[in-house]
Protein backbone atom coordinates (compact mmCIF):
# COMPACT_ATOMS: atom_id res chain seq x y z
CA UNK A 1 0.00 0.00 0.00
CA UNK A 2 1.08 3.57 -0.58
CA UNK A 3 -0.42 6.94 0.44
CA UNK A 4 -2.60 8.64 -2.18
CA UNK A 5 -1.75 12.02 -0.59
CA UNK A 6 1.31 13.21 1.33
CA UNK A 7 1.87 16.27 3.50
CA UNK A 8 4.82 18.27 2.21
CA UNK A 9 5.71 21.12 4.56
CA UNK A 10 8.92 22.41 6.10
CA UNK A 11 8.26 20.31 9.21
CA UNK A 12 8.44 17.07 7.25
CA UNK A 13 11.81 15.34 7.08
CA UNK A 14 13.36 15.55 3.59
CA UNK A 15 10.41 17.65 2.34
CA UNK A 16 12.51 19.28 -0.37
CA UNK A 17 13.23 15.86 -1.85
CA UNK A 18 9.47 15.15 -1.85
CA UNK A 19 8.83 18.26 -3.96
CA UNK A 20 11.45 17.14 -6.48
CA UNK A 21 9.97 13.65 -6.71
CA UNK A 22 6.47 15.10 -7.17
CA UNK A 23 7.73 17.16 -10.11
CA UNK A 24 9.40 14.14 -11.67
CA UNK A 25 6.43 11.77 -11.22
CA UNK A 26 8.07 9.41 -8.78
CA UNK A 27 6.66 10.39 -5.39
CA UNK A 28 6.36 7.15 -3.35
CA UNK A 29 7.79 5.39 -6.38
CA UNK A 30 6.48 4.88 -9.89
CA UNK A 31 2.91 3.63 -10.29
CA UNK A 32 2.20 0.49 -12.26
CA UNK A 33 -1.54 0.75 -12.90
CA UNK A 34 -0.65 1.11 -16.59
CA UNK A 35 2.81 -0.18 -17.60
CA UNK A 36 2.73 2.00 -20.73
CA UNK A 37 2.43 5.28 -18.80
CA UNK A 38 4.87 6.76 -16.29
CA UNK A 39 3.29 8.27 -13.18
CA UNK A 40 3.92 8.41 -9.44
CA UNK A 41 2.10 6.34 -6.85
CA UNK A 42 1.24 9.37 -4.71
CA UNK A 43 -0.84 11.80 -6.73
CA UNK A 44 -1.70 14.54 -4.19
CA UNK A 45 0.57 16.86 -2.22
CA UNK A 46 -0.83 18.82 0.73
CA UNK A 47 1.30 21.85 1.45
CA UNK A 48 1.19 25.26 3.11
CA UNK A 49 3.82 27.31 1.36
CA UNK A 50 6.63 25.16 0.02
CA UNK A 51 5.12 24.53 -3.42
CA UNK A 52 3.04 27.65 -3.99
CA UNK A 53 5.71 30.01 -5.37
CA UNK A 54 8.94 29.38 -7.23
CA UNK A 55 7.98 25.76 -7.85
CA UNK A 56 7.55 24.08 -11.21
CA UNK A 57 5.40 21.00 -11.80
CA UNK A 58 4.22 21.48 -15.40
CA UNK A 59 1.90 18.46 -15.64
CA UNK A 60 -0.23 19.44 -12.64
CA UNK A 61 -3.94 19.56 -13.49
CA UNK A 62 -5.69 20.36 -10.20
CA UNK A 63 -5.06 23.06 -7.61
CA UNK A 64 -7.07 23.05 -4.40
CA UNK A 65 -7.18 26.30 -2.40
CA UNK A 66 -7.98 25.50 1.23
CA UNK A 67 -7.38 28.92 2.77
CA UNK A 68 -8.22 32.56 1.97
CA UNK A 69 -5.60 34.52 0.03
CA UNK A 70 -5.42 38.30 0.30
CA UNK A 71 -2.29 39.14 -1.68
CA UNK A 72 -2.77 39.41 -5.46
CA UNK A 73 0.90 38.59 -5.98
CA UNK A 74 0.54 35.38 -3.96
CA UNK A 75 -2.64 34.46 -5.83
CA UNK A 76 -0.99 34.96 -9.23
CA UNK A 77 1.95 32.80 -8.23
CA UNK A 78 -0.21 30.05 -6.72
CA UNK A 79 -2.46 30.05 -9.78
CA UNK A 80 0.65 30.01 -11.93
CA UNK A 81 1.46 26.47 -10.78
CA UNK A 82 -1.28 25.31 -13.16
CA UNK A 83 -0.54 27.51 -16.15
CA UNK A 84 2.62 25.65 -17.20
CA UNK A 85 2.32 23.95 -20.59
CA UNK A 86 2.92 20.22 -20.85
CA UNK A 87 2.72 17.41 -23.39
CA UNK A 88 1.47 14.28 -21.62
CA UNK A 89 2.65 12.11 -24.50
CA UNK A 90 6.21 12.34 -23.13
CA UNK A 91 5.14 10.07 -20.26
CA UNK A 92 4.00 7.26 -22.58
CA UNK A 93 6.69 4.59 -22.29
CA UNK A 94 5.44 2.29 -25.05
CA UNK A 95 7.00 3.67 -28.27
CA UNK A 96 4.40 2.35 -30.77
CA UNK A 97 1.59 3.62 -28.55
CA UNK A 98 3.35 6.98 -28.25
CA UNK A 99 3.62 7.31 -32.04
CA UNK A 100 0.00 6.25 -32.46
CA UNK A 101 -1.25 8.66 -29.79
CA UNK A 102 0.63 11.74 -30.97
CA UNK A 103 0.86 14.89 -28.88
CA UNK A 104 -1.46 15.29 -25.90
CA UNK A 105 -0.95 18.90 -24.84
CA UNK A 106 -2.29 20.26 -21.59
CA UNK A 107 -5.05 22.69 -22.56
CA UNK A 108 -6.64 23.49 -19.19
CA UNK A 109 -6.42 22.95 -15.45
CA UNK A 110 -8.89 23.24 -12.56
CA UNK A 111 -8.85 25.33 -9.41
CA UNK A 112 -10.94 23.98 -6.53
CA UNK A 113 -11.50 27.16 -4.56
CA UNK A 114 -13.13 26.61 -1.17
CA UNK A 115 -12.70 30.18 0.07
CA UNK A 116 -13.97 32.19 -2.92
CA UNK A 117 -10.50 33.57 -3.69
CA UNK A 118 -11.30 33.78 -7.40
CA UNK A 119 -14.45 35.82 -6.72
CA UNK A 120 -12.55 38.02 -4.28
CA UNK A 121 -9.89 39.03 -6.81
CA UNK A 122 -12.43 39.24 -9.64
CA UNK A 123 -15.13 41.28 -7.87
CA UNK A 124 -14.05 42.68 -4.50
CA UNK A 125 -10.33 43.39 -4.38
CA UNK A 126 -9.49 47.09 -4.75
CA UNK A 127 -6.64 47.18 -7.27
CA UNK A 128 -6.43 50.99 -6.99
CA UNK A 129 -6.02 51.12 -3.23
CA UNK A 130 -2.89 52.90 -2.05
CA UNK A 131 -1.56 51.06 0.99
CA UNK A 132 -0.19 53.12 3.85
CA UNK A 133 3.04 52.15 5.52
CA UNK A 134 2.75 51.46 9.26
CA UNK A 135 3.74 54.31 11.55
CA UNK A 136 7.24 53.87 12.92
CA UNK A 137 7.18 52.62 16.49
CA UNK A 138 3.54 51.48 16.24
CA UNK A 139 4.17 48.07 17.78
CA UNK A 140 6.09 49.53 20.70
CA UNK A 141 3.32 52.07 21.33
CA UNK A 142 0.68 49.36 21.19
CA UNK A 143 2.57 47.32 23.73
CA UNK A 144 3.66 44.68 21.22
CA UNK A 145 7.09 43.25 21.09
CA UNK A 146 6.91 41.82 17.62
CA UNK A 147 4.69 38.94 18.74
CA UNK A 148 1.81 40.01 16.53
CA UNK A 149 -1.00 37.84 17.87
CA UNK A 150 -1.92 35.07 20.23
CA UNK A 151 -0.27 31.70 20.41
CA UNK A 152 -1.79 28.29 20.84
CA UNK A 153 -4.03 25.99 18.83
CA UNK A 154 -7.60 26.81 17.86
CA UNK A 155 -10.09 23.93 17.73
CA UNK A 156 -13.61 24.23 16.37
CA UNK A 157 -16.35 21.66 16.83
CA UNK A 158 -18.64 23.25 14.23
CA UNK A 159 -19.60 21.25 11.18
CA UNK A 160 -18.03 22.56 8.00
CA UNK A 161 -20.57 22.15 5.20
CA UNK A 162 -20.10 22.77 1.52
CA UNK A 163 -22.95 25.23 0.90
CA UNK A 164 -22.56 25.83 -2.85
CA UNK A 165 -20.88 24.14 -5.80
CA UNK A 166 -20.23 26.23 -8.90
CA UNK A 167 -17.93 25.60 -11.87
CA UNK A 168 -16.81 28.50 -14.08
CA UNK A 169 -14.50 28.28 -17.08
CA UNK A 170 -11.95 31.05 -17.56
CA UNK A 171 -11.90 32.16 -21.20
CA UNK A 172 -9.01 33.35 -23.37
CA UNK A 173 -9.26 36.84 -21.86
CA UNK A 174 -8.09 35.44 -18.53
CA UNK A 175 -9.05 36.51 -15.03
CA UNK A 176 -9.27 40.10 -13.93
CA UNK A 177 -6.19 39.69 -11.75
CA UNK A 178 -4.18 38.72 -14.84
CA UNK A 179 -5.37 41.74 -16.78
CA UNK A 180 -4.76 44.06 -13.85
CA UNK A 181 -1.26 42.62 -13.40
CA UNK A 182 -0.24 43.71 -16.91
CA UNK A 183 -2.06 47.03 -16.48
CA UNK A 184 -0.01 47.75 -13.34
CA UNK A 185 3.15 47.02 -15.33
CA UNK A 186 1.85 49.22 -18.16
CA UNK A 187 1.21 52.08 -15.73
CA UNK A 188 4.69 51.72 -14.24
CA UNK A 189 6.29 51.98 -17.69
CA UNK A 190 4.12 54.89 -18.90
CA UNK A 191 4.68 56.96 -15.75
CA UNK A 192 8.45 56.66 -15.95
CA UNK A 193 9.73 60.02 -17.24
CA UNK A 194 12.49 58.75 -19.54
CA UNK A 195 11.40 55.40 -20.97
CA UNK A 196 9.11 56.73 -23.71
CA UNK A 197 11.84 59.11 -24.92
CA UNK A 198 14.29 56.22 -25.11
CA UNK A 199 11.80 54.08 -27.04
CA UNK A 200 11.04 56.85 -29.54
CA UNK A 201 14.75 57.50 -30.00
CA UNK A 202 15.38 53.81 -30.63
CA UNK A 203 17.66 53.35 -27.62
CA UNK A 204 16.33 49.86 -26.98
CA UNK A 205 19.43 48.35 -25.45
CA UNK A 206 19.60 50.97 -22.70
CA UNK A 207 15.81 50.94 -22.18
CA UNK A 208 15.53 47.16 -21.80
CA UNK A 209 18.59 47.03 -19.59
CA UNK A 210 17.03 49.63 -17.27
CA UNK A 211 13.69 47.79 -17.09
CA UNK A 212 15.38 44.48 -16.32
CA UNK A 213 17.57 45.98 -13.58
CA UNK A 214 15.17 48.46 -11.97
CA UNK A 215 11.58 47.32 -12.61
CA UNK A 216 11.49 43.54 -13.05
CA UNK A 217 11.80 41.20 -10.06
CA UNK A 218 11.42 43.95 -7.50
CA UNK A 219 9.41 43.43 -4.27
CA UNK A 220 7.01 46.32 -4.95
CA UNK A 221 5.04 44.41 -7.61
CA UNK A 222 7.34 41.50 -8.39
CA UNK A 223 6.91 41.79 -12.14
CA UNK A 224 8.49 38.86 -13.96
CA UNK A 225 8.62 38.12 -17.68
CA UNK A 226 7.05 34.72 -17.06
CA UNK A 227 4.00 36.15 -15.30
CA UNK A 228 3.67 39.07 -17.72
CA UNK A 229 3.69 36.65 -20.66
CA UNK A 230 1.07 34.53 -18.95
CA UNK A 231 -1.14 37.56 -18.28
CA UNK A 232 -1.43 38.58 -21.96
CA UNK A 233 -2.62 35.12 -23.11
CA UNK A 234 -0.71 34.86 -26.37
CA UNK A 235 0.26 31.45 -27.77
CA UNK A 236 3.95 32.26 -28.14
CA UNK A 237 6.88 33.83 -26.34
CA UNK A 238 6.37 37.60 -26.09
CA UNK A 239 9.58 39.58 -25.72
CA UNK A 240 10.05 42.42 -23.26
CA UNK A 241 10.61 44.75 -26.22
CA UNK A 242 7.24 43.79 -27.71
CA UNK A 243 5.56 44.56 -24.39
CA UNK A 244 7.13 48.01 -24.28
CA UNK A 245 6.21 48.65 -27.94
CA UNK A 246 2.60 47.67 -27.21
CA UNK A 247 2.47 49.90 -24.12
CA UNK A 248 3.69 52.95 -26.08
CA UNK A 249 1.39 52.26 -29.04
CA UNK A 250 4.17 51.30 -31.45
CA UNK A 251 2.37 48.07 -32.29
CA UNK A 252 -1.43 47.70 -32.14
CA UNK A 253 -1.53 44.24 -30.54
CA UNK A 254 0.49 41.10 -29.89
CA UNK A 255 0.44 38.95 -33.01
CA UNK A 256 -0.32 35.26 -32.66
CA UNK A 257 2.14 32.53 -33.57
CA UNK A 258 0.30 31.78 -36.79
CA UNK A 259 0.23 35.44 -37.84
CA UNK A 260 3.99 35.65 -37.42
CA UNK A 261 4.48 32.38 -39.30
CA UNK A 262 2.42 33.71 -42.21
CA UNK A 263 4.49 36.90 -42.24
CA UNK A 264 7.75 34.97 -42.29
CA UNK A 265 6.54 32.68 -45.07
CA UNK A 266 5.42 35.71 -47.13
CA UNK A 267 9.01 37.00 -46.98
CA UNK A 268 10.28 33.62 -48.15
CA UNK A 269 7.63 33.36 -50.85
CA UNK A 270 8.46 36.80 -52.26
CA UNK A 271 12.12 35.81 -52.48
CA UNK A 272 11.97 32.25 -53.82
CA UNK A 273 8.52 32.19 -55.51
CA UNK A 274 7.73 28.45 -55.18
CA UNK A 275 5.55 27.19 -58.00
CA UNK A 276 1.84 26.78 -57.36
CA UNK A 277 2.12 22.97 -57.32
CA UNK A 278 4.58 23.22 -54.41
CA UNK A 279 3.12 26.24 -52.60
CA UNK A 280 0.96 24.53 -49.94
CA UNK A 281 3.64 21.88 -49.25
CA UNK A 282 6.31 24.55 -48.94
CA UNK A 283 4.20 26.53 -46.47
CA UNK A 284 3.52 23.43 -44.36
CA UNK A 285 7.20 22.47 -44.23
CA UNK A 286 8.27 26.08 -43.60
CA UNK A 287 6.01 26.43 -40.56
CA UNK A 288 6.78 22.94 -39.26
CA UNK A 289 10.53 23.53 -39.42
CA UNK A 290 10.10 26.62 -37.24
CA UNK A 291 7.72 25.30 -34.57
CA UNK A 292 8.41 21.55 -34.40
CA UNK A 293 11.83 20.74 -32.94
CA UNK A 294 11.50 17.01 -33.68
CA UNK A 295 10.79 17.63 -37.37
CA UNK A 296 13.63 20.16 -37.51
CA UNK A 297 15.99 17.60 -35.97
CA UNK A 298 14.95 14.94 -38.52
CA UNK A 299 15.65 17.30 -41.44
CA UNK A 300 18.92 18.69 -40.06
CA UNK A 301 20.34 15.24 -39.31
CA UNK A 302 19.04 13.71 -42.51
CA UNK A 303 17.13 10.96 -40.67
CA UNK A 304 14.54 10.83 -43.45
CA UNK A 305 13.27 7.37 -42.46
CA UNK A 306 11.53 9.08 -39.53
CA UNK A 307 9.50 11.17 -41.97
CA UNK A 308 7.23 8.15 -42.33
CA UNK A 309 5.89 8.78 -38.81
CA UNK A 310 6.00 12.59 -38.99
CA UNK A 311 2.78 14.52 -39.75
CA UNK A 312 4.86 16.71 -42.09
CA UNK A 313 6.68 13.89 -43.86
CA UNK A 314 4.46 13.72 -46.93
CA UNK A 315 4.66 17.47 -47.52
CA UNK A 316 8.46 17.37 -47.24
CA UNK A 317 8.70 14.52 -49.77
CA UNK A 318 6.66 16.53 -52.29
CA UNK A 319 9.25 19.32 -52.41
CA UNK A 320 12.26 19.44 -54.68
CA UNK A 321 15.70 19.15 -53.04
CA UNK A 322 16.41 22.77 -54.00
CA UNK A 323 13.24 24.03 -52.31
CA UNK A 324 13.91 21.97 -49.18
CA UNK A 325 17.38 23.46 -48.92
CA UNK A 326 16.11 26.98 -49.59
CA UNK A 327 13.53 26.71 -46.77
CA UNK A 328 15.98 25.49 -44.13
CA UNK A 329 18.73 27.94 -45.09
CA UNK A 330 16.34 30.90 -45.16
CA UNK A 331 14.98 30.09 -41.70
CA UNK A 332 18.46 29.59 -40.24
CA UNK A 333 19.63 32.91 -41.67
CA UNK A 334 16.61 35.15 -41.17
CA UNK A 335 14.12 33.74 -38.62
CA UNK A 336 14.51 33.99 -34.83
CA UNK A 337 13.00 30.75 -33.55
CA UNK A 338 12.85 31.93 -29.95
CA UNK A 339 9.81 34.17 -30.49
CA UNK A 340 7.74 31.19 -31.67
CA UNK A 341 8.31 29.19 -28.48
CA UNK A 342 5.36 28.70 -26.17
Amino acid sequence: MFPFAIQVTSRITDAQHFTINFTNNRLSGTGNFNPSYKTSKTRVCVTVGMMTTGYDCPDILNLCLMRPIFSPTDFIQIKGRGTRKYNFAVDIIDVPLKEQTGDKPKDNFKIFDYFANCEYFEEKFNYDEVLKLPVKGYQEAAGGGGGGGTSGIYDSARNDYLTKLQEAAVGPEGMKIDRMYFQRFEKTIIEHPALKEQAEAGHWEELLDYVEKHILDKPEDFFTLEKLRSSVHVDRRISLREMIEKIFGMIPYFKTKNELLDEEFDKFDSRYLPKEEYFSYAKTVFKAYIIDSEFRDIVDKGNFAYLNVSPYGEAFKKLTPELRRAITEHIKDFVALNKFAA
